[in-house]
């Protein structure tokens, strides 16, 4: 058995696990790593000059790819300025294995400058939270993140790595890496029931969100949609591209208005949610979003969602893709041609107040509006959608500058706009760099507010 050194197992169990970036701002308690990396020459290290700039870049390439990355940031304080970046990967179910360099073990017990405990700092953000105290225990504790990381619910995870482990040389075996299959559909009997609750529904609408783009359901939530004829609406925080903009259900996303989204559910007899956070509001009121007494249908994996507000007729933990391919031919035979012409005629109504509409309507406005000074918001919103590339991906943390864009601005794959999802500033600008490190063929445009940007 090779003799390997903690820093160097470390780098390769991340190599082994699919890591291909590793995104950090190095000090002291880093430097087994920074020494060790020159040696893996198929990871890229990306520098961040900031802690919270470097958790986002990191979330932002695997948002925007879909896979597992990681990032390094220093010790006790460099932690405390992730977590903001860390609240935000959280909200995203980010597969992100997150770790900070610690002092050497003992050596904590002095006190040093930097120094206190990480886990406890890291836990209330994160899936789960530990130290490697051993480097016997390195291997276990990597692949036992990484797998939990990456199953649904997925999410970040953290590890704290004191300096003697990464610096201890030991014949270690580095085992192998697991990942749990989530790609699973409800049973037949399930299906079926689904398929008559949704068919007998005289005014169904759909509320869809980031599971549709964990999952690439992209063209399958369109396509059940299409075959009911339901409204969709996107969840409060649109911070993804969770649904085809221009299709004809498309109504936009809901606000985070209580009575606002109240009165438009109110036309709507189900709510059919599929992998989207249930009307998350903002601010309190003492209405209630959701209409009295309004039956919920909801598909997705975070069993967390799943009934956590409001109770669901049907709770359904499952791949959202997988479910839609399921559901959709159940839901065509069992409707049959008079189930089609309903859908027909609803979606003829949808149409007439649908995204695409109402964009037409804001463009002949905005375009009214072109030469006013100062300029106005919805002619530059106009003109910024209308003058990026079609295979353009946006990074948007505007906000009240850019509260408008995605009434322009249209959602054409699932991986065409990201935006912050848990309401701070400052992940916009790194945000980006870590798309276009992922999606290096497609330009990246990045609208950042003021604020955001310092």
């Amino acid at each position: 058995m090779n003799l390997v050194k903690g820093s160097s197992a470390f780098l390769t169990l991340l190599e082994s696990e699919g890591v291909t970036h590793l995104f950090g701002n190095p000090g002291t308690t880093e430097l087994p790593v920074m020494d060790a990396i020159t040696s893996h020459t198929e990871l890229t290290y990306v520098l961040g000059m900031q802690e919270s700039l470097v958790v986002a870049m990191a979330d932002g390439f695997s948002r925007a790819s879909g896979r597992l990355t990681a990032c390094n940031v220093h010790v006790a304080p460099g932690l405390g300025n992730a977590m903001g970046a860390i609240y935000n990967a959280k909200f995203t179910g980010t597969p992100m294995i997150i770790t900070a360099g610690q002092q050497e073990q003992g050596h904590g017990l002095m006190e040093p400058l930097l120094y206190d405990p990480l886990v406890p700092i890291a836990t209330p953000l994160v899936k789960w939270a530990t130290e490697i105290n051993r480097l016997e225990d390195m291997p276990r504790i990597v692949r036992r993140a990484a797998k939990i990381a990456t199953t649904p619910p997925t999410g970040p995870v953290f590890l704290s790595l004191p300096g003697d482990v990464l610096n201890d040389q030991k014949g270690i075996e580095l085992g192998l890496s697991t990942r749990v299959d989530s790609k699973v559909r409800p049973s037949d009997e399930r299906l079926d029931n689904l398929a008559s609750r949704v068919i007998n529904s005289k005014s169904p609408c759909m509320l869809v969100g980031n599971e549709v783009v964990t999952s690439d359901a992209f063209t399958e939530i369109s396509k059940l949609a299409e075959v009911l004829g339901a409204a969709v609406f996107q969840q409060t925080t649109a911070y993804g591209s969770h649904y085809p903009s221009e299709h004809v259900c498309f109504m936009g996303a809901l606000s985070r208005n209580q009575k606002e989204v109240r009165s438009i559910l109110s036309d709507f007899d189900l709510l059919i949610v599929i992998g989207a956070d249930v009307l998350r509001m903002s601010v309190f009121s003492e209405i209630d979003p959701l209409p009295v007494s309004m039956p919920i249908v909801q598909i997705g994996l975070d069993d967390w969602e799943i009934g956590k507000n409001y109770p669901a007729e049907a709770a359904i933990r499952a791949d959202v893709k997988e479910t839609l391919n399921a559901l959709i031919p159940i839901v065509e035979m069992k409707g049959g041609a008079d189930a089609s012409s309903v859908a027909q005629l609803r979606l003829e109504a949808i149409s007439k107040k649908n995204w695409s509409s109402k964009r037409h309507q804001r463009t002949q406005a905005a375009l009214r509006n072109k030469n006013n000074v100062p300029i106005d918001c919805d002619w530059l919103m106009l003109e910024i959608s209308n003058t990026i590339p079609d295979e353009a991906i946006v990074v948007n943390e505007g906000l009240t500058t850019t509260w408008n864009l995605l009434n322009f601005l249209p959602f054409r794959d699932r991986y065409n706009f990201h935006s912050f999802a848990s309401g701070g500033i400052g992940w916009g600008l790194p945000a980006a760099v870590g798309v276009q490190l992922a999606q290096p063929e497609r330009p990246v445009v990045a609208l950042i507010g003021d604020g955001s940007a310092m």
